[in-house]
């Protein structure tokens, strides 16, 4: 059958279904008076008797109509009857012959639906769209749950319970941050306060110096600097803009607080519930699906977990030894440099290359020399880590060739940022593993 044949077939039963379903309904027979139609629509409202006599001709007038009709149940059953036969095509009701549902294939039909589907997805979009900062808290609150999983299912199994296990690692999670604000922030207001303290000399020194007088001499560099200076502090616009700019940093820490506890929150619930959580979330599936997919999800969640607690153990270790050598060798910042280090560290790939930079810029502005001593000292590290320290300790985690870890990190870091290439890589490891267990599989039996 060639194709024009094909569709005068479908054009035809088209046509034949739309006819099906248009045909005229067939009117209700009309033996019965209005009040049997409404006791029939409202059995509860039926009319009482009245007189002496009234009883013996309702009592006859209903059962005429029963013999009328053909039938002999109650009305409240008829009224049952009535309406589940109503459905059927074909079938005669109190208000006419019920006809065929609409043709599903009608182009009204199709488009109308189609339309509605495209509406949907707008919304949905424009939603998601407006929930952009809660589906991220929600994000990085499931990624901590599954880090921390692992440590609370190895005190569970040695005896304690889970709401106990829950409240150790928390309580630990909670030291930690508050021994990392104990290191970071002194350190940060003393040296800061030293900064703004030795401004005005830097200043000084740096206008005193030969190649500004040079400058200054065939330029007048100084003073269009101090006429461009008394010009802006005169301007209301751009105190204004400085200002706005302050106050919209200040509201952007207190959000940031405000978010940071939000996502501590969180993940202290999912991790009391996560156990109910993945047994509500199983219940979804098939049951002749599930054992796979039970399987399938429980080995991606370990290997991310895995994969995020050996991640923060080499960053810690980076930056604790960080920590030494700049101790040793003099550099100074060396508490808030090596946290700095310990958190680049987490981002995978170029993390532990941003922090050396970091602290051999520094270096260098103290003393050219520490800065060479801190740049072997990373060189030598780097290699000690990588073929040393990562493989010990990822050997039981996430299996990522190094084509596909460059590839996720860029498109991680390319949608999400930061905290994309956090995720990029155990979103990475969950999918190679539904590649080589779900779909190869599936290709080889075809």
């Amino acid at each position: 059958m060639s194709v024009l044949d094909r569709w005068r077939e479908f054009r035809r039963t088209q046509r034949e279904a739309l006819r099906a379903s248009n045909h005229p309904h067939r009117d209700a027979p009309s033996g019965s008076s209005a009040a049997d139609a409404l006791a029939d629509m409202l059995p509860g409202l039926r009319m009482q008797p009245q007189g002496p006599g009234a009883t013996a001709e309702a009592s006859a007038a209903v059962d005429g109509a029963g013999q009328g009709t053909g039938a002999s149940t109650p009305v409240g059953e008829g009224v049952d009857a009535t309406g589940s036969e109503g459905a059927a095509v074909g079938t005669s009701t109190r208000y006419g012959m019920a006809g065929r549902p609409l043709n599903r294939q009608s182009p009204f039909y199709m488009g109308f639906v189609g339309a509605l589907g495209v509406l949907a997805a707008l919304l949905l979009w424009h939603t998601l769209g407006r929930l952009t900062t809660v589906v991220t808290i929600l994000v990085i609150s499931f990624f901590m749950t599954l880090t921390l999983n692992p440590v609370v299912e190895t005190l569970t199994r040695r005896g304690v319970r889970r709401g106990g296990a829950v409240a150790i690692v928390f309580a630990g999670l909670v030291v930690v941050f508050a021994l990392l604000g104990i290191v970071v922030v002194p350190p940060v207001i003393t040296q800061g306060g030293q900064l703004v303290a030795q401004a005005p000399d830097w200043l000084d020194q740096v206008l005193k110096s030969r190649w500004v007088h040079n400058l200054d001499q065939h330029y007048g560099l100084v003073e269009k600097i101090q006429g461009e200076f008394k010009k802006r502090i005169t301007d209301s616009s751009f105190l204004s803009s400085v200002f706005g700019g302050v106050l919209g940093v200040g509201a952007a820490v207190v959000t940031g607080i405000f978010q940071a506890f939000t996502v501590l929150v969180l993940t202290l619930f999912l991790l009391a519930s996560l156990p109910r959580v993945k047994q509500a979330a199983y219940a979804v599936v098939p049951a002749s699906r599930r054992p796979r997919v039970v399987s399938l999800s429980e080995e991606i969640m370990r290997r991310t977990g895995s994969y995020a607690i050996g991640q923060v153990a080499v960053a810690t270790i980076n930056a604790v030894c960080s920590w030494i050598m700049m101790t040793i060798v003099g550099i100074p910042y060396a508490a808030v440099l090596a946290v700095s280090v310990g958190f680049l560290g987490l981002v995978p790939m170029v993390g532990a290359t941003l922090g050396a930079s970091v602290v051999c810029l520094v270096a260098v502005f103290d003393e050219p020399r520490k800065m060479f001593i801190a740049l072997a000292y990373y060189v030598i590290y780097q290699q000690i880590e990588n073929y040393v320290v990562s493989p010990k300790i990822m050997q039981r985690t996430v299996s990522v060739p190094g084509a596909v870890t460059v590839v996720a990190a860029l498109a991680g870091g390319t949608l999400l940022g930061v905290l994309g290439a956090l995720l990029a890589i155990p979103v990475a490891a969950g999918l190679l593993l539904l590649y080589e267990e779900v779909l190869l599989p599936r290709q080889r039996r075809h």
